[in-house]
């Protein structure tokens, strides 16, 4: 992976970090991914007409990336009603980047090298160790579940949107498409769970709607492009770095507690990333 590379994918990490603190600090999280995600479609819908439209042959990963988005979404809203940002984070990205790496090496011809494979898997042990640092289990056990699940989720759709931004000719107009397509999923979704009445509510929230929706979106695009540059499990599990900006938010603005179990998932999450450099 290359410096420039290597840079905006930690741009990224950052971005994406920054508008899960958004959701968190928002009351109701199903409303607060509903208006990004619907603002994020206008995003997309510019996308499109600046960028050529994917071929023809991404259309069924940009619509399975649609479905699979809409789900993330809400489970990751619901994780969020009581868990920590620095558990309930950590636990929805732990085991993403090796249901990837699995993924990749089954389905793609992408070629990581033993470094990058020990980088990825010393990633994940740093995200576990942050993950499992408190007592989310006794606490919450529906949380964890919620956010294991989102994990799961994450690895299916990055896995997906990787090889449609390949076949598409365009990641980008492939990541206005995806944007899109979620942002239908997410009205489809707002409407069967609110009614009507979202859109009043939705309407109040707007303005931190759309900081979430341009992080959100900016970090998207970044990752798919990256993808269709370097192999795809180097791609998300550098994206995970993301850990590390969720754990500094959530003690110096939420004031949640860090423990070494923590700072030692901090150290693997850093020389993971080291390692995916080669």
């Amino acid at each position: 992976m290359t410096p420039y590379l290597f840079l905006l994918v930690l741009l990224a990490a950052f971005l994406h970090a920054s508008w899960n603190l958004v959701v968190k600090v928002t009351e109701d999280r199903v409303l607060a991914m509903y208006v990004l995600q619907v603002l994020m479609g206008f995003m997309g819908i510019a996308m499109l007409l600046v960028f050529p439209f994917p071929q023809h042959a991404a259309l069924p990963f940009a619509i399975a990336s649609g479905v699979l988005h809409t789900s993330y979404n809400l489970f990751l809203a619901r994780a969020y009603r009581h868990g920590d940002l620095s558990l309930v984070y950590p636990v929805a990205r732990g085991t993403a980047p090796l249901i990837t790496l699995v993924a990749t090496h089954l389905f793609t011809t992408d070629v990581i090298s033993p470094q990058a494979t020990a980088g990825v898997i010393v990633l994940i042990l740093g995200i576990w160790l942050i993950a499992l640092s408190g007592n989310v289990w006794r606490q919450d056990k529906l949380t964890f579940v919620y956010a294991l699940i989102t994990s799961c989720f994450i690895g299916v759709y990055t896995v997906v949107d990787g090889l449609g931004g390949r076949v598409s000719g365009n990641p980008s107009g492939y990541t206005g498409l995806v944007f899109v397509l979620d942002a239908l999923g997410m009205l489809a979704a707002g409407a069967y769970l609110r009614g009507q009445a979202i859109f009043p509510a939705a309407a109040k929230i707007w303005p931190r709607g759309v900081a979430g929706a341009l992080m959100s979106g900016s970090a998207y695009w970044i990752v798919i492009w990256a993808m269709s540059q370097a192999p795809i499990a180097a791609v998300a599990a550098l994206r995970e770095t993301s850990i590390l900006f969720a754990l500094l938010f959530s003690a110096k603005v939420l004031k949640e507690q860090m423990g070494w179990r923590r700072l030692a998932g901090v150290v693997c999450v850093v020389a993971g990333a080291m390692a995916l450099r080669g």
